[in-house]
């Protein structure tokens, strides 16, 4: 059942995670709740309002922020209006809806066209950045168990299956109503053509045509974009598996088809088979763009791959010559000639939200170990870049080698931005809760928790007040002994062993 009390306070709302040899990770997980609670807006004329605020300017709307911001703010679902901020999207994309005036703040960057202090219109900065609505919905659904609004997803608005479509149909640039920036996303029979700034990962170095980027944007419109692919890909699967949950079986089976088709196009395509990798590749030859950054990772995020590449993809976190060394899953290979070691934006920085679909990757072929190690080594990042730079926060994105914020992708030196919770709250929330602790699936429709204890911890760990359905719990273990207390029965797994849970204090021997 969907709560409906946003603008509560967040402290009641939030599980507590429990790790008693760790207590600094508690108070890092309670500064991003509380940055987040922060960029909470409330905007009359909005469709969705309160809504999100992705912290970076006051005019503009991004699609994938919000889809990723809503993966940590499903764990407060009453409090917290992430995958309800879709309406603002959905709306004005597949809709009538139209966006508000704001009067911008003195954030506001220039190249949005609007003037501090002067009313102008918000947008929808790029219609085109990643689609990853299914993904968000999907990841919501589980945890709310809100079938009414899965059916209304489905049959009423349609909107995941439009937006899908919408992609599929881009053959040449548009300007939608109500968006900023024109699409550079071009769907041909093989992929897609795209642009670094609508994929997300402005200044990447792929598809660059010498042994370095030339250019801060090489954006070779010869190049078909790995991560495009994949997450049409995923978002069928995802569509799929939301009419699953609703017992239609043929709308699952057609959109399953759907999926299938891309997976075979991306294994026979994109695969180096002797590096067992995924490369963006070149529209005409098909060869492979040997520019090695996180967007690979999308593949298993969709499950494309099969088990030896998957293993193969998870031990670069092992290697410091890819993508290990001091903290895992950059944006780019440390052994590329464009890698910097200020981050310079999208050129080493650890950011976010790649690097979390890269975990649920690992979590989609049951590879909990690499995740955990990879999940502690940048939650332990970030958390010493907030104990030892100042100001003490979180930022939009870190460098790769040292506990500080990355540069932005200008060159100049200049800082990322600052308190950005914003898609960097994955790290201390939903990173901490599902791979350091390892809570890694909650599903309210078979009213299941998956939990792989984690290894390395002595003491107490756990978590109380997790919400799912109509269930609330607490698990906590403590040496051979699980306590667990809810207020309705569930199936606990505890590293793959089914214990069933009563209303009540239950205790478990492990």
């Amino acid at each position: 059942m969907r709560e409906k009390r946003f603008g509560a306070a967040w402290e009641d709302a939030v599980p507590i995670p429990v790790c008693e040899d760790r207590p600094e990770y508690l108070g890092f997980y309670k500064k991003a709740w509380a940055l987040a609670y922060a960029h909470i807006r409330d905007i009359p004329g909005m469709p969705q309002t309160p809504y999100m605020d992705e912290a970076f300017c006051d005019t503009q709307i991004w699609i994938w922020d919000t889809c990723f911001m809503s993966l940590f703010c499903k764990y407060a679902r009453g409090v917290f209006p992430g995958v309800e901020s879709l309406k603002n999207f959905y709306e004005v994309l597949h809709g009538a809806g139209r966006l508000p005036k704001i009067v911008p703040g003195e954030r506001e960057p220039d190249w949005t066209g609007a003037t501090p202090g002067v009313p102008a219109d918000i947008k929808i900065h790029i219609a085109d950045n990643p689609p990853l609505f299914a993904l968000a919905e999907y990841e919501n659904a589980l945890m709310s168990g809100d079938l009414a609004h899965i059916r209304e997803l489905l049959y009423e608005s349609g909107v995941l299956q439009k937006h899908y479509e919408w992609i599929e149909g881009l053959s040449e640039q548009v300007l939608p109503r109500g968006v900023l920036n024109e699409t550079y996303l071009i769907h041909e029979d093989c992929g897609y053509r795209w642009e670094g700034g609508r994929s997300g990962m402005d200044n990447t170095p792929r598809g660059r045509r010498g042994a370095r980027a030339e250019a801060e944007r090489p954006n070779n419109p010869d190049m078909l974009w790995l991560d495009a692919i994949c997450q049409q890909a995923l978002s069928a699967k995802r569509i799929a598996a939301l009419f699953a949950i609703v017992g239609d079986e043929a709308e699952r089976d057609r959109w399953l088809a759907k999926y299938e088709e891309k997976k075979a196009i991306v294994n026979r395509l994109y695969l180096d088979g002797e590096e067992r990798f995924y490369y963006d590749i070149d529209r005409f030859t098909h060869a492979h763009c040997k520019v090695a950054t996180v967007a690979s990772y999308w593949a298993l995020t969709a499950g494309i791959a099969d088990m030896e590449t998957a293993r193969n993809m998870a031990a670069h976190i092992y290697n410091e010559q890819t993508f290990g060394g001091p903290v895992p899953l950059v944006s780019l290979a440390r052994n590329d000639a464009d890698f910097d070691t200020d981050g310079l934006y999208w050129r080493g920085s650890l950011w976010l939200p790649t690097a979390y679909a890269a975990l649920l990757g690992f979590r989609e072929y049951g590879l909990l170990a690499e995740a955990q190690s990879a999940g502690q080594r940048i939650l332990d990042h970030m958390l010493k870049t907030y104990e030892t730079f100042e100001p003490h926060t979180i930022w939009e994105c870190y460098a790769p080698n040292a506990p500080r914020p990355a540069t932005v992708a200008e060159g100049t030196g200049e800082l990322v931005r600052k308190d950005f919770c914003g898609w960097s709250a994955l790290g201390a929330i939903s990173v901490y809760i599902e791979f350091v602790l390892g809570f890694h699936t909650v599903n309210a429709f078979e009213n299941t928790v998956d939990w792989a204890r984690p290894k390395g911890f002595e003491k107490a760990v756990g978590i109380k007040n997790l919400r799912f359905g109509e269930v609330v719990t607490d698990i906590v273990a403590e040496g051979a002994l699980c306590t667990v207390v809810s207020n309705a029965p569930y199936t606990l797994r505890i590293d793959g062993k089914p214990f069933a849970i009563q209303i009540g204090t239950n205790e478990i021997k492990l």
